[in-house]
């Protein structure tokens, strides 16, 4: 293993060199489209279970819809077409011949579902419809980093039918809380949420709101979004129903999804100068017992006693594993299981065999306990809720020290370039202001409910709220 560059003044290089040397991903001969290894696949695995066990109890059910979409059916609104040009890959020629008409490679699944949607509502009495997919969607990104933004990637995505706007606009919210609850709980990290403005907006969309991570270099990540489409995909799909007096109307729709890119979160937010630092409650392993195995000594009653204490330890509801690998130094894999993350080591020898203890370490390094056999499993879960505490700590401090409320561009567009962060400042809402954004790389995030400022970042008109500026991934 070579050594990982420096995080903090080599970020980037250090990314790129843990998530090849954590055996996360690994490149293929496509542009852009990665392996994503079964380490990293373990990661997602654990977040899409959390994620999905909620959209189910919030009254969604999953669903799978096809890989190729119509190019008609991207034509039928103008915005949602418009938006996603440029990102698309095109079928033109299946089966030896040449289609009569183009397959798009599914960007997202908006204009699927609604043609689908338009053939299942026919009443009111079919509303709300709530449909989730787990799928793999691509775009053709030009500058691709795995997880961050690459040409093929997973996510969810769920789509929507209501018979009102405030019901559409509640869901949309609803689940916007459910994404702020699994990046805060689980995946310790905090987020800001808002209202995207017109030009970040999704395509076609009337609101997009928007949960958005800081990462460490200080560059914004946009982590998913809800939006209310309301009913311009309804009206384009003629998606006509039956309301209760007898009327035909047009549903009101949402959308909302999240990615990989929640790994690629993680990774940056909570990493360190030995590799990943995984939550406890995400981590596909969150104790790792190792043997020290010496010789003269009885390995048998060593291993033995470690499989014994997993087994007590999965029976409490921890992912464990016992690393064996008697062709491994014990520093070796000290290495190897910090260099992955891994919450907690417990260590067990000829010595703590004899006094009936083990070692319990942590991967932040906050303390290495002698711990009694049967105290062992009570330890490990208060390390755990120790350990996840401890990482929204941090990253919620480190986000603290970059965020900056500054009232002009003029004073802060320096500052963009030399420490970058989260600046927030007034706006008047025009886009002419917010383009003057771009020539420092900038965005704007998401607007605020805060209005700390009278006038706005650029001119000289009143501030409608703050906003939220950044440079992003």
């Amino acid at each position: 293993m070579q050594k990982l560059p420096n995080i903090t003044t080599h970020f980037s290089d250090w990314y790129n060199d843990v998530i090849y040397q954590a055996e996360l991903v690994d490149q293929t001969p496509v542009r852009g489209a990665v392996v994503i290894r079964p380490y990293g696949w373990a990661i997602w695995e654990e977040i899409k279970s959390l994620l999905d066990q909620r959209i189910k109890e919030t009254g969604h059910q999953n669903a799978s819809f096809p890989l190729l979409i119509p190019e008609s059916f991207f034509k039928k609104e103008a915005e949602h077409v418009e938006g996603f040009a440029p990102e698309l890959a095109i079928v033109t020629h299946a089966g030896g011949k040449e289609l009569e008409e183009p397959l798009v490679i599914r960007p997202t699944s908006e204009t699927m579902i609604h043609y689908m949607f338009s053939r299942w509502i026919k009443s009111w009495r079919d509303l709300p419809l709530k449909i989730n997919q787990w799928a793999n969607v691509m775009r053709w990104e030009l500058r691709p980093r795995p997880f961050l933004r690459t040409t093929e990637f997973f996510w969810q995505e769920g789509h929507t039918a209501h018979a009102t706007r405030q019901e559409a606009h509640d869901e949309v919210l609803t689940m916007l809380a459910e994404y702020v609850n699994l990046a805060q709980q689980y995946l310790a990290i905090p987020v800001v949420t808002g209202l995207k403005s017109d030009s970040e907006k999704f395509p076609g969309a009337e609101k997009t709101y928007t949960f958005e991570g800081l990462m460490p270099d200080g560059k914004a990540l946009q982590m998913g979004t809800s939006h209310l489409l309301s009913q311009n995909f309804a009206k384009a799909f003629d998606m006509k129903y039956q309301d209760k007096e007898g009327n035909l109307a047009y549903p009101f729709l949402t959308s909302w999804g999240t990615t990989t890119r929640l790994i690629g979160a993680v990774i940056m937010v909570h990493g360190d100068e030995k590799g990943l630092v995984l939550p406890p409650k995400i981590a596909p392993t969150q104790v790792v017992i190792i043997p020290i195995l010496k010789k003269g000594a009885d390995t048998q009653a060593i291993l033995d006693k470690a499989q014994s204490l997993a087994a007590e330890l999965k029976q409490a509801g921890l992912r464990v594993l016992v690393d064996s690998d008697d062709s491994k130094t014990p520093g070796a894999k000290f290495y190897h299981w910090e260099l992955r993350g891994v919450p907690m080591r417990v260590e067990i020898g000829p010595r703590d065999l004899e006094k009936g203890h083990v070692m319990l370490s942590d991967r932040l390094g906050l303390s290495k306990d002698a711990v009694p056999f049967d105290q062992l499993v009570t330890a490990a879960i208060g390390r755990a809720e120790q350990l996840q505490n401890e990482l929204y700590k941090r990253a919620t401090e480190k986000r603290a020290s970059q965020w900056y409320k500054v009232g002009k561009l003029a004073e802060f567009a320096k500052d963009l370039d030399a420490k970058s962060g989260f600046y927030q400042t007034g706006w008047c809402g025009k886009a002419s202001c917010e383009q003057e954004l771009k020539k420092y790389k900038a965005t704007t995030r998401c607007l605020l409910e805060e209005k700390t400022f009278d006038t706005c970042f650029n001119c000289t008109d009143p501030s409608l709220n703050d906003v939220l500026v950044a440079r992003s991934y």
